[in-house]
């Protein structure tokens, strides 16, 4: 690995951060993640202090999770992230993460864009930044598949939420953690009990804000597969996801 291009950070499982099995939360991952993320972009010169003073800002737009295990209570995790390609609009990173004992129980890929925050558009990477991304792409693949394209035509919501003041984040929007945990929490605690999670999808499509009512669609795709959408007011998406259960 070329230690400049693969980002390495360590952390630990502590008890707010696992669920009833003492396992840590998919919600907790996912901000470890982007956490990551932030860290590997800013080390580099291109974090989101850096792309602010010009007006510009990440935006995450499609994360993948696939896991044969997750950190257990008070157990030390690394993670791994490094980008692997680089696109006019759009950027893929990727992330390992690795348990206690230097054993890989799982990947993750994400796609984001950097987007102007007076316009909401997204920027041309290339023209903003030329070559000076490309030196940070690595070679390295990672195993797991991109995100699936999500469909659902189920018409009657399972469970709907009002946005409350721990859902918005420092953009003035709900987090996009937080949709990882009002979507598991459509299924019943005794899913969790019999399995756990695969692999997780999320595609954010658009923002929601303070006081905005969610409504979440589910349907079953086949055997523990379960293709979600969230609208917001009852009128727009604003996300998509992907649950697969082993």
């Amino acid at each position: 690995m070329s230690e400049n291009k693969i980002g390495t950070y360590q952390f630990v499982a502590e008890p707010f951060h696992v669920d009833f099995t003492g396992r840590l939360t998919m919600g907790v991952l996912g901000n470890h993640l982007l956490n990551c993320a932030g860290f590997h972009a800013s080390e580099r010169g291109f974090g989101i202090a850096e792309i602010n003073e010009n007006h510009y800002t990440w935006v995450l737009s499609r994360l993948a999770i696939e896991l044969e295990d997750m950190p257990r209570q008070y157990e030390d995790f690394t993670i791994h992230t490094w980008i692997e390609n680089i696109y006019r609009l759009f950027t893929d990173r990727n992330f390992e993460l690795v348990n206690k004992d230097g054993k890989t129980i799982g990947y993750a890929r994400s796609v984001w864009a950097m987007i102007s925050m007076e316009t909401r558009k997204p920027a041309d990477l290339f023209t903003l930044h030329g070559e000076s991304l490309n030196q940070y792409v690595s070679g390295r693949e990672c195993p797991i598949s991109k995100p699936n394209r999500v469909k659902v035509v189920q018409d009657n919501s399972v469970a709907e939420y009002l946005t409350k003041y721990s859902d918005i984040d420092i953009n003035g929007h709900v987090n996009s953690i937080k949709y990882i945990e009002h979507i598991l929490d459509i299924f019943p605690m005794e899913t969790f009990k019999e399995k756990s999670i695969r692999r997780f999808e999320m595609a954010y499509v658009a923002e929601s804000y303070y006081g905005d009512v969610l409504s979440f669609y589910l349907e079953e795709k086949n055997e523990n597969e379960y293709d979600i959408e969230v609208k917001k007011n009852n009128q727009e998406v604003v996300v998509r996801s992907k649950v697969i259960f082993k």
